[in-house]
């Protein structure tokens, strides 16, 4: 391989993808258990911990390379996900959680 299809590669960023393939599976589990955990109350702050970063490059990365012509909800969503997300790490799980029910029943 020359120099010139190596940069090509580089550019269009198939190099790269190559190296990080298992990184889109990772954060696509990562969303789904996350959320599930944290709808059932369990495991909330740890969850949220996880989330945070994933929220924060939607937030930064891949809402910032969209069009200035679209309606821009995706980004208020991710936006509000993002605060949520805060709100659970600082509060943890609530009265109706599988935390505070195994809190309460050690057994």
């Amino acid at each position: 391989m020359n120099n010139a299809e190596l940069i090509n590669q580089i550019v269009s960023g198939t190099v790269l993808a190559k190296k990080i393939s298992w990184l889109p599976l990772l954060i696509t589990w990562a969303n789904l258990l996350g959320g599930f955990l944290i709808i059932i109350g369990l495991f909330t702050r740890f969850m949220a911990i996880i989330q945070i970063p994933i929220l924060i490059g939607a937030v930064f990365f891949i809402n910032s390379n969209k069009e200035k012509i679209s309606s821009g909800y995706e980004l208020i969503f991710a936006i509000i996900t993002l605060l949520l997300l805060i709100l659970f790490l600082i509060e943890g799980s609530g009265p109706i959680s599988l935390d505070n029910y195994f809190k309460k029943n050690p057994r």
